[in-house]
C-alpha cells in the first residue's frame, strides 16, 4: 500500500533585498514587455547602486511586473520618477551591452504610434534575440552613433542592361566615404546578391536577415553598432538597426511586396525609412524600376526627388488574335534571337490551366451543377471544380463545338506549346517548387513565372512577356504597380543588343513607357485616377478585420463617431464585408492630413477592447492591399 504524502503549505518567497539606491540618477524609465496591448506606456523603476554602472540607455534588464518577472529596455535615467508612489527595483541587468540607442528607441516609438500598436511589437522585429556567448567579444564603450546632417531624399530608377544588384553595390561604393551605409532589400536572395557584388568591389558587408542563424545575426547586429564606417545589408527588419555613424539608407526595389511586414503591426520599409530619415536627418535613396504609388505620390508632391536614367530599349508589341499564346508575327523575332542566345518567356501563372472556354464562342464551360470546368494537366479531361465531375467528351452547350480554349494558361501548358513551336531547343522551366538561379548562355527556351526568373551572364537575347494583359487584370489596387515593375525589370534582363517582345496591343501605354525607359506618364495618369476615385495613396487608409458577428456593430459605432466629430469629417467607412469564414473587414479612408486623428481613434478602440479582455482586431494602417 502506497504511503500518503504529507500535505505542505505553499511558502511565500520574499523578494531579495536590492540594496541601496543608485547615488546618481537613481530611477530608470523602461519600455516593458508587458504582454498586454493597453499597458504600453513607459514605467519607472528604482536602480540599485550595485548595478548602477550597467544600467544605461538601450540595455536589457529584468524586472518585476505584476506577479511575474519580465524583460525591459532602459529608455532613460532620471533623477525623479514621473509619478508618485512606491516603485519596484530592477531585478538585474540581463546584459550590459546596449541593443538600442536614443535614436533607434525614438524611431520605434514613432513607428508604434503611427501604426497604432504596442511598441514591443515593433521591438520584436527591430532587435534580434540575445545570444549571451556572442557578447563576450563586445564592450559597452564601443557604441557611439553621431548625428549626420541631412542630405535629401530621392528615388533613382535602375538602368537597363545592368543587373540591379550591381547598380546598388556601385551606389554603396559611391557613399562609403560619407559614413556607414544601410541597404534594405526585399528578400534573402537580393541580400546575398548585393553582398556578392559588394565583395567584388572590395567592400565587406554585414548581413542582417531573420533567416540567419541566431548567433550570426546577433553578432552582426552588435558589430553594426560598434564600427565607425560599416556597410549593412538586410531585409525589412534591418531598417531599425542602430548602425553607428549612419549616413545613407538605400531601399532596394522599393515597390516590392516583401517590404511589408507580415506580423503585427504590418509596417512598411518605405514608410519607416522616410520617418527615420526625418528623425535622424540622414540621406535616403529609394531604388527600383518603377516607384510604388506611395512614393510616386511623394514625388508628385515634391518631397522626393525623381532621378530617371535616360535610356532607350528595343520593344516590339504583338497583338494576340483568337487567344493564341504566340501571335504570328512574333515567331521570326524569337527564331532570330535563338541564333544568338537564350530566350526568356515570362508567364503570368504557374500550373497548367485555369477556366475552360469554348474556342469558338468564348462562353465559359459549365457543369450541370453550375461549377466551372478546368484542366489541371496535359491529357486530363476537363473537370468541374465544384462537384468533380469529369467530361471526357466535352462539347460547348451553346454552340455544340468541341474546340477548347484555356482562359488562363499556366506555365506548364505554355511550355508544351512553345516547345512544339521551336523544336530542337532545350526547354527549362523555373516556377513553383523548381526554381533556377542561373542558366547557361547557350540558345535555349527559358520559361519562368514572376519571382522565379533565372539570371544569365550577358543577358537574354530576347525576353517574351506572354499574355501581357493578364498582368494588369488583377482586382487589387496594386496590380498596375506590380505590372509596371515586372515589365521594366523583365526589360532589364536583356543584353545590350537584345529586345523585349510583348504579347499585348502596341497602343497600351506600357509599351511606350518601357521603350523610352520612363514610367512618369503612367504614374501621373494612375495618381490622377486614384485622386478622382479618392483611393490610396491620394487618401490614407486603415483596415480592421474582426469576427463577423460584431462587424455591423463596430461599423455603426465608427459612423457615429464621424457624425459626432470624434473622427475626422473626411472619414469614409466601407463594410463590413466577409473576408473569410466567420470574419469580416471594415475599410476606412481619411484625408492624409487628418490621418493621425483616425489612428488615435482606432488605437483607443483597440486599447478599450484590451482593457475589457476582448479579442483585438487585426489592424493595418496603409496596408499593401485593401
Amino acid at each position: 500500500m502506497t504511503k500518503p504524502r504529507l500535505f505542505k503549505l505553499r511558502a511565500e518567497v520574499a523578494q531579495a533585498p536590492s540594496g541601496p539606491l543608485a547615488l546618481v540618477l537613481p530611477f530608470a524609465r523602461v519600455q516593458v514587455d508587458t504582454g498586454v496591448f493597453h499597458l504600453d506606456q513607459l514605467y519607472d523603476y528604482k536602480i540599485p547602486e550595485k548595478c548602477s554602472a550597467q544600467v544605461q540607455i538601450g540595455v536589457r534588464v529584468q524586472l518585476p511586473f505584476e506577479n511575474r518577472e519580465t524583460e525591459g529596455i532602459v529608455v532613460a535615467r532620471v533623477s525623479e520618477p514621473e509619478k508618485a508612489g512606491e516603485l519596484k527595483h530592477i531585478t538585474k541587468v540581463i546584459s550590459a551591452i546596449p541593443v538600442a540607442t536614443l535614436s533607434s528607441l525614438a524611431l520605434i516609438e514613432d513607428v508604434a504610434h503611427h501604426y497604432a500598436s504596442n511598441p514591443w511589437d515593433v521591438i520584436r522585429s527591430a532587435i534580434p534575440p540575445r545570444v549571451a556567448s556572442v557578447e563576450k567579444d563586445f564592450t559597452p564603450s564601443h557604441f557611439l552613433t553621431p548625428r549626420i546632417s541631412k542630405r535629401g531624399i530621392e528615388f533613382a530608377t535602375f538602368h537597363p542592361f545592368i543587373k540591379a544588384h550591381i547598380q546598388t553595390a556601385t551606389l554603396v561604393s559611391q557613399h562609403q566615404t560619407l559614413g556607414s551605409t544601410l541597404v534594405i532589400a526585399p528578400d534573402e536572395s537580393d541580400v546575398d546578391q548585393i553582398i556578392h557584388e559588394l565583395s567584388q568591389l572590395g567592400i565587406r558587408a554585414l548581413k542582417l536577415t531573420a533567416a540567419m542563424p541566431r548567433s550570426e545575426r546577433y553578432r552582426n547586429f552588435l558589430e553594426s553598432m560598434s564600427g565607425s564606417n560599416v556597410c549593412v545589408v538586410g531585409t525589412r527588419s534591418a531598417i531599425f538597426a542602430p548602425v553607428s555613424n549612419l549616413a545613407t539608407i538605400i531601399v532596394h526595389k522599393e515597390s516590392a511586396y516583401d517590404h511589408y511586414e507580415i506580423r503585427t503591426p504590418g509596417w512598411n520599409t518605405g514608410t519607416v525609412a522616410l520617418r527615420r530619415a526625418h528623425l535622424e536627418k540622414i540621406q535616403l535613396i529609394f531604388q527600383g524600376f518603377s516607384p510604388s504609388l506611395n512614393i510616386a505620390q511623394e514625388i508628385d508632391n515634391g518631397s522626393i526627388k525623381y532621378v530617371n536614367s535616360k535610356n532607350r530599349v528595343d520593344v516590339k508589341a504583338f497583338s494576340s488574335s483568337e487567344g493564341t499564346l504566340l501571335p504570328g508575327g512574333i515567331y521570326s523575332q524569337i527564331k532570330k534571337a535563338l541564333t544568338v542566345g537564350p530566350v526568356l518567356f515570362i508567364a503570368p501563372r504557374k500550373g497548367y490551366g485555369n477556366a475552360l472556354l469554348c474556342a469558338h464562342c468564348r462562353n465559359i464551360a459549365l457543369c450541370s451543377c453550375g461549377g466551372r470546368l478546368a484542366i489541371s494537366a496535359k491529357a486530363i479531361a476537363p473537370t468541374c471544380v465544384h462537384c468533380g465531375t469529369s467530361f471526357a467528351t466535352w462539347r460547348c452547350t451553346f454552340c455544340n463545338r468541341d474546340k477548347q480554349y484555356l482562359a488562363g494558361r499556366g506555365i506548364d501548358r505554355a511550355s508544351e506549346e512553345i516547345s512544339r513551336a521551336f523544336p530542337g531547343f532545350p526547354v527549362i522551366v523555373s516556377a513553383g517548387d523548381v526554381m533556377k538561379a542561373r542558366v547557361e548562355t547557350k540558345p535555349s527556351l527559358i520559361l519562368a513565372t514572376p519571382g522565379a526568373i533565372p539570371q544569365v551572364e550577358g543577358g537574354y537575347s530576347a525576353v517574351v512577356i506572354l499574355d501581357g494583359y493578364k498582368f494588369f487584370a488583377h482586382t487589387d489596387i496594386r496590380s498596375q504597380e506590380r505590372a509596371r515593375e515586372l515589365f521594366a525589370e523583365s526589360a532589364s534582363l536583356i543584353g545590350a543588343e537584345g529586345s523585349i517582345l510583348m504579347v499585348i496591343e502596341d497602343s497600351h501605354p506600357i509599351v511606350a513607357a518601357v521603350t523610352r525607359w520612363n514610367m512618369a506618364p503612367l504614374l501621373k495618369r494612375e495618381l490622377s485616377q486614384y485622386m478622382e476615385l479618392e483611393l490610396p495613396p491620394s487618401v490614407s487608409s486603415c483596415v480592421l478585420v474582426m469576427e463577423q458577428a460584431i462587424g455591423t456593430q463596430i461599423a455603426t459605432g465608427l459612423r457615429k463617431a464621424v457624425t459626432e466629430s470624434r473622427l475626422p469629417i473626411s472619414t469614409r467607412i466601407f463594410g463590413p464585408t466577409e473576408v473569410f469564414k466567420g470574419h469580416a473587414k471594415i475599410v476606412i479612408h481619411v484625408a492624409t492630413k487628418e490621418q493621425q486623428g483616425l489612428i488615435d481613434v482606432v488605437h483607443e478602440l483597440q486599447r478599450r477592447r484590451s482593457i475589457s479582455k476582448k479579442e483585438l482586431f487585426t489592424l493595418r494602417v496603409d496596408p499593401y492591399s485593401l
